[in-house]
């Protein structure tokens, strides 16, 4: 079968919304290979599987292709980029490391170019709007973006810059170790930083933060206990 037509802009973004229920079905099956390997070499693949679609998406060759190779790029960087933040927490989160090596397989496979036109046009590439949600983690204590959160970051500028007005929620959350006031004011301020860093790297869409404190925990523990999932910014297109 040969597939036609712009695989950027709407058309993309409804193409990966109509994959979304397949992809994760078929990452169930593809996660047990990634899932046995010790996290120093998983680091190691979900890193490399990143570099991958960071080179492709930046490849101006893929993004003007008439296949569906940048489409999986944006959505495997995405992915990957969630995955590795999850492995600095030390958890490996099977669900955005089977996307990530879905998206990767996919993005590496053979592509269908498109006969439909006889002679080349200029080809316009449109940026994806993929809805995330994107997480990142912080130290104890801090709202500073760390390295690894900017790597996320960076990944959530590029994945949503064709969302165009859409609104991205910006909720910020603690452990609970410290005060519930304290910590009510620390994940406003980690809310606060990670839409500045959108913001100064170029995101246009409607943004806004909200605090939770340490309420909505990822991993629930007794009072004082901090624990590195909870401290936390997720970022979701709406």
């Amino acid at each position: 079968m040969k597939m036609t037509g712009n695989w950027k802009g709407p058309l993309a973004a409804f193409a990966l919304a109509g994959c979304l229920v397949p992809v994760a079905a078929s990452a169930q099956d593809q996660q047990s290979d990634l899932m046995s390997l010790g996290k120093g070499e998983l680091k190691s693949e979900i890193r490399t599987r990143y570099d991958a679609a960071l080179a492709q998406t930046g490849d101006a060759s893929v993004v003007s292709a008439d296949t569906p190779a940048y489409m999986w790029a944006s959505q495997a960087k995405a992915q990957c980029g969630i995955a590795m933040g999850f492995l600095k927490s030390g958890t490996k989160d099977p669900v955005s490391i089977g996307k990530c090596d879905e998206a990767y397989r996919r993005m590496t496979q053979p592509q269908m170019v498109s006969q439909e036109a006889a002679a080349p046009q200029p080809p316009v590439a449109e940026a994806p709007c993929l809805p995330g949600p994107y997480i990142v983690f912080f130290d104890w204590d801090s709202s500073m973006i760390s390295p690894d959160a900017a790597t996320i970051l960076d990944s959530t500028v590029s994945s949503t810059a064709g969302c165009g007005g859409a609104a991205i929620r910006i909720d910020g959350y603690t452990d609970r170790s410290g005060s519930d006031r304290y910590n009510m004011g620390l994940s406003t301020r980690r809310a606060d930083a990670v839409r500045d860093y959108l913001v100064s790297h170029g995101t246009t869409a409607n943004l806004s933060t909200q605090a939770f404190g340490e309420s909505n925990p990822r991993v629930p523990t007794a009072d004082g206990v901090r624990e590195l999932q909870n401290r936390r910014v997720e970022i979701t297109v709406e």
